[in-house]
Order: C-alpha cells, then sequence, then structure tokens
C-alpha cells in the first residue's frame, strides 16, 4: 500500500522540528552551569543524543532507495519519529524532576 503523497516531506519536516526543540531544550537547560555533573544531568544528556540520532535518521531511512515498488520505509521512519520524540520529551521529563 502507497503512503500519501506528503509523508516524505511532513516526516522530514516534523523531524527536523522536534530536532531544533531538543537543540533549545539543551540550550537553556544548563549544559553550561558552573558546578559538577549530578548522574541525573547524564541520563537527560544521552536521553537528548539518542533521540538526535533518532531523529537525525528519519530523513535518511524515509529517503533510500528501495528494491521493489512495493517496499515502502514510511513505517520505520514514524517508528524512528516516534522513538526520538519519546526520548526527547523524556529527557525533558527527567531534568524537570531531578
Amino acid at each position: 500500500m502507497r503512503a500519501p503523497s506528503g509523508s516524505v516531506p511532513g516526516l522530514c519536516s516534523a523531524s527536523a522540528t522536534m530536532f531544533a526543540v531538543g537543540m533549545a531544550f539543551l540550550g537553556y537547560w544548563g549544559v553550561y552551569e558552573p558546578g559538577g555533573w549530578h548522574r541525573s544531568d547524564l541520563i537527560v544528556v544521552i536521553l537528548a543524543l539518542v533521540g538526535f540520532a533518532a531523529l537525525g535518521s528519519v530523513p535518511w531511512i524515509i529517503t533510500t532507495p528501495v528494491a521493489e515498488e512495493g517496499q515502502e520505509k514510511i513505517v520505520a521512519a514514524r517508528r524512528a519519529l516516534l522513538l526520538g520524540v519519546a526520548l526527547i520529551w523524556l529527557s525533558v521529563l527527567v531534568s524537570l524532576l531531578a
């Protein structure tokens, strides 16, 4: 089954937008504050970096050529987007609760 015609640009823009939101969060969160890092700080950064990797892979996954006409990468790209968004928001939640 073919994906809707706007799926590729939509997923690419959504991943880029969430990537920008995550970068803004890390910029304002306090990575540059003086003092030592705590364990919760490392958890926040690791969650965010893995989320960035997932979000950054969405355009690559969705635009790779496929061998057969019936195969599409939309489902894998949607899962990568969901994983990236969930990890970015989880890092925000951990930073608020810690």
